[in-house]
């Protein structure tokens, strides 16, 4: 089968830009550093049990490390405390419909062996270095890592409510609070916990590659997702139980008017986000989908292989599906309930410290602290597996753009240590300087809200298009990427206009002063 038999007759032959786009670097190599080479001696048959391909499974569960973060723990818990059950469904949606966005990622670069950005890159439309849509990205990353720094002083406030008396004590060691070094830290208690969580990101980091971050992320997963579903069962105890009625209107699909904003926001920041769409195909390629396939030749053979890797990538992405959507529509449950029922709103990370308090009379004092201590690992995974991501993204534009040209595995191995231990520090630095969570995690989930449509129009672009034709057949799966891409770009859209109306009042009432002025009104 040649290429342009496995293009749809409607496929546009890419201009001279574009071919010229194509010759940038590719992971074809056989390069034993690099993670992404693919060769013919490291081809395997996929696993023909469930168990084997259970066995297989690890980029999920990697990107679910990284979606059940801030936005989960703080800003779904304050949607249920302030509409109750009202968006359950909403949730449920928004968790599931997504999905079928990274799948589609996902199989472009198990078809053929290349990242996400890289894809990007290869697109038609306007470029500089590369694809317009990389520089979006290169905004985009700058702009989440101010949700890094929300997961550091996250992280230092969850360490600080847990332990109180250790930053007492080192300011005492430091001289008192009216030295130089502890008064600082007396005004400001969290501040050597958020220093300690970034360089404990970075150290972690440092420990080794896909595997590593792979194994400890997967234990931070399990482990974050044990405590919220047991804190979400321990509810009857502390005197919140959830009922029948409740679940049920959780499933009206009721949408008052008053709460459409709401909604589109409770859309927007729950299930997988434009950056772990990002870093999904990563993962793949480094888990070694790709490289299993092998090289993509004409024979059946190696279609068969495809399509055996690919039922192994869908199960990988159904599992971490199920992990992150327990673990959301727990932190949402525990809103609708405890919070709700008190008319409890709190504001950003006041809602660790108010959820904290409820097990107290029942369980003991011993509770608030593992509730903590939970909430400080739902944070600081997401700290540990964005910056690794980020890091393996931002190594990969640099090669792209020819900015920092890597000529084989072991330049971009080390590129992305130096960028491993760039990320959580940067991220502190972001903290001190602005020192609002809230703030900061609403700065990166607005860039973020504007790439989701574009990168689901991609992998619309990358199915119909780039993509193996003998691994895309039509069927059920391009409707429920079609709803995916027409719900994101809706809620999108809705978002950018409620996020640019004020500015657009503000800017027109300042152009009406200022003709007042001038015609002397």
């Amino acid at each position: 089968m040649t290429d342009a038999a496995r293009q749809p007759p409607f496929a546009s032959p890419p201009s001279d830009s574009d071919s010229s786009r194509r010759s940038s670097p590719a992971r074809r190599s056989t390069d034993p550093d690099d993670p992404y080479a693919i060769s013919a001696d490291a081809i395997k048959d996929p696993p023909t049990t469930l168990w084997g391909a259970l066995r297989q499974i690890g980029p999920g569960i990697i990107l679910a490390g990284s979606i059940v973060g801030s936005g989960e723990l703080i800003l779904t818990t304050a949607f249920g405390a302030r509409w109750g059950f009202l968006f359950l469904w909403l949730i449920l949606f928004s968790c599931v419909i997504k999905v079928f966005v990274q799948i589609e990622l996902g199989r472009y670069a198990l078809s053929e062996a290349r990242p996400t950005l890289a894809a990007i890159h290869d697109l038609p439309g306007p470029s500089f270095l590369t694809h317009w849509m990389n520089w979006w990205w290169l905004v985009m990353l700058l702009a989440t890592t101010f949700q890094l720094g929300a997961m550091v002083g996250g992280v230092a406030q969850a360490l600080q409510l847990a332990f109180p008396g250790a930053s007492p004590l080192l300011v005492n060691l430091l001289g008192g609070p009216e030295s130089p070094l502890g008064g600082p830290i007396a005004l400001r208690p969290e501040h050597p916990w958020a220093i300690l969580t970034a360089l404990a990101a970075a150290g972690l980091l440092l420990l080794g590659g896909y595997n590593a971050v792979e194994k400890i992320t997967t234990a931070m997963v399990v482990s974050v997702t044990a405590v919220t579903v047991v804190c979400v069962l321990a509810l009857p105890a502390t005197g919140y139980p959830v009922t029948l009625g409740e679940l049920s209107k959780g499933f009206s699909f009721a949408m008052p008017a008053e709460a459409m904003a709401v909604a589109f926001g409770v859309f927007g920041i729950t299930g997988v986000g434009a950056s772990e769409l990002f870093f999904y195909p990563y993962w793949c390629l480094e888990k070694g989908y790709a490289r299993s396939v092998g090289p993509r030749t004409d024979d059946e053979a190696w279609a068969r292989r495809a399509r055996g890797w690919m039922r192994v990538m869908h199960l990988d992405a159904w599992v971490s599906m199920l992990v992150f959507t327990v673990a959301t529509v727990s932190f949402y449950v525990l809103g609708a309930t405890v919070l709700h029922r008190q008319n409890l709103i709190p504001a950003g990370f006041q809602t660790i410290e108010v959820l904290s308090e409820m097990y107290v009379p029942s369980f003991g004092p011993w509770t608030k602290v593992v509730f903590l201590l939970g909430a400080w690992a739902v944070l600081f995974k997401t700290l540990y597996v964005s910056s690794a991501g980020n890091s393996r993204l931002f190594a990969d534009f640099l090669d792209l753009t020819r900015l920092v040209p890597l000529h084989n595995g072991a330049e971009r191995a080390r590129l992305v240590q130096v960028l491993c231990v760039f990320f959580p520090l940067f991220a502190l630095v972001l903290y001190f300087v602005f020192r609002d969570p809230r703030l900061m995690v609403m700065i990166g989930g607005f860039v973020q809200g504007t790439m989701l449509p574009l990168i689901s129009g991609a992998a619309l672009y990358l199915r119909y298009y780039r993509t193996d034709r003998r691994l895309t057949r039509f069927g059920l799966f391009d409707v429920c990427l079609w709803v995916a891409f027409i719900s994101i770009t809706i809620v999108a859209s809705r978002s950018l206009f409620d996020t640019l109306q004020p500015a657009g009042e503000g800017l027109r009432q300042w152009v009406v002063a200022v003709w007042r002025v001038v015609s002397w009104q």
